[in-house]
């Protein structure tokens, strides 16, 4: 470690107490996406208290209120703006042993936000900001997992929001307006490695199918009626039955749950809802496969007589990390923990998504992980069990990354934003591409005669 290396683990580990004991309250305090009004009121309370002025997105005028909030660090120099961030939101996963009112933070985004905690105490202590220039934004964001869609909808028909997503959310009211670059730090459950990185992750698009039928008489009269609950069973086969065409290379994921109908046993049933997302490895794979899932679930209506709604929504992009802004991010790990403890694989593909990679398509950069974890993710046997390595150590990887991007005049963000291709030219141009996967549509329509009319895209 140099000695400015050393500084900032010093200034983290005063505070480490503080950290442990957020990490422990918003454990403790549980809530999903656009919901998190305690964490983020806990949070609120301790940013201010260290004097920082918040951007709240409970206060903005312009838009509906959601938790969350940023302030920025000035330096007192010109140079770029380095965004780091945490996650607010928890998981309703009502059958772990801690849950509270059926939510649980099995993902470890609580101890996310008190990494964060901890990078804002550190950059208050003498010397902190020696030597950097440009700006440091620190951000809590709600809503990164993509889960209750039917709420997010209700939510978005409101006018509260416009995108399902936490980070798209706040790119779409201009709270990454200035970023030049990201990072943040997501737990892992790693035994091998304190802190380790892969290349990305898919993105996903997010679906809610609406099958429309006819009740009636389960037992005296099933002619009479169409059944949605059948026509959507017939929908996931045939989905079931295209997996084959689908291209390893894309790595395309679909994972429909059923809604459930809302009747009784003895009712055909006329609705039955799914939620799924479609995943892959790019948004022409997303776009393309779900066109074919779109018209198999078409198909299953029209056998059955029955309709069927399709509700598109753009979930997450596909996250692409930089490889020289990953190099970077591997060293500093290497710096705090040593070489044997970092594991950096500029080749591994996650299935996984997150709302993190919409940033990439516009700008460098990086989620990497910090162990501390056991148990499986999203699971029921999820505890943080090193609050240390999962909370400390993501604090002090992340202002060592600061660090090393904005020292020297920048010099080694100036390179990595100067060598950087991105997706999307701009943020409008990245919306401008993902509103075009918005859709609505009464995909099978009947005349008097029964004769169908057939729109999927």
């Amino acid at each position: 470690m140099n000695d400015k290396q050393k500084l900032i683990v010093k200034n983290v580990d005063a505070h480490k107490q503080e950290i442990f004991d957020a990490e422990r309250w918003i454990w403790q305090h549980p809530q999903v996406g656009y919901t998190e009004w305690e964490a983020n009121a806990y949070l609120i309370e301790k940013f201010e208290a260290m004097g920082y002025k918040l951007v709240r997105a409970d206060q903005d005028p312009k838009y509906g209120k959601i938790p969350g909030f940023y302030t920025d660090v000035n330096t007192g120099k010109p140079g770029p703006t380095l965004c780091i961030m945490g996650e607010l939101d928890a998981l309703d996963i009502a059958n772990h042993p801690e849950s509270v009112n059926g939510m649980t933070h099995c993902c470890g985004h609580h101890a996310q936000a008190a990494g964060m905690l901890g990078v804002a105490a550190a950059l208050t202590e003498p010397g902190a900001l020696d030597g950097l220039c440009g700006t440091i934004r620190l951000m809590l964001v709600p809503a990164e997992e993509m889960i209750q869609l039917a709420y997010r909808e209700e939510l978005r028909k409101q006018g509260v929001i416009s995108y399902m997503g936490g980070k798209v959310e706040f790119m779409h009211r201009g709270y990454f307006d200035g970023v030049d670059l990201s990072i943040m730090v997501h737990t892992s459950n790693s035994e091998q490695y304190d802190l380790a990185c892969g290349f990305g992750n898919n993105g996903c698009m997010a679906k809610t199918i609406t099958y429309k039928g006819k009740s009636s008489h389960a037992g005296g009269a099933p002619h009479m009626g169409i059944n949605a609950q059948y026509a959507s069973m017939l929908g996931l086969q045939a989905v079931n039955d295209l997996r084959e065409t689908f291209q390893d290379k894309d790595t395309i994921r679909f994972h429909p749950i059923l809604k459930g109908v809302n009747c009784a046993v003895n009712i055909i049933p006329d609705e039955m809802k799914i939620e799924s997302y479609v995943r892959g490895k790019t948004l022409e794979a997303m776009v393309r496969e779900n066109r074919k899932i779109n018209r198999a679930l078409t198909g299953a209506a029209l056998a059955m007589g029955a309709g069927v709604e399709l509700c598109d929504r753009p979930g997450y992009s596909p996250e692409t990390h930089d490889p020289q802004f990953m190099k970077l991010i591997e060293q500093c790990c290497i710096d705090l923990v040593g070489e044997d403890r970092v594991g950096f694989n500029y080749n591994s593909w996650s299935t996984g998504s997150s709302d993190f990679g919409d940033l990439t398509c516009v700008m460098p950069g990086v989620q990497f992980n910090a162990a501390g974890a056991s148990g499986m993710g999203h699971g029921i046997d999820y505890q943080l069990v090193d609050a240390n390595r999962a909370c400390a150590n993501a604090a002090k990887a992340q202002l060592f990354v600061a660090d090393a991007l904005l020292s020297n005049d920048a010099a080694n963000a100036k390179k990595i934003l100067a060598d950087f291709k991105p997706q999307f030219a701009s943020i409008p141009e990245y919306f401008a591409y993902i509103n075009q996967l918005m859709l609505d549509k009464d995909a099978v329509k009947y005349d008097e005669n029964g004769n169908a009319t057939v729109d999927f895209q």
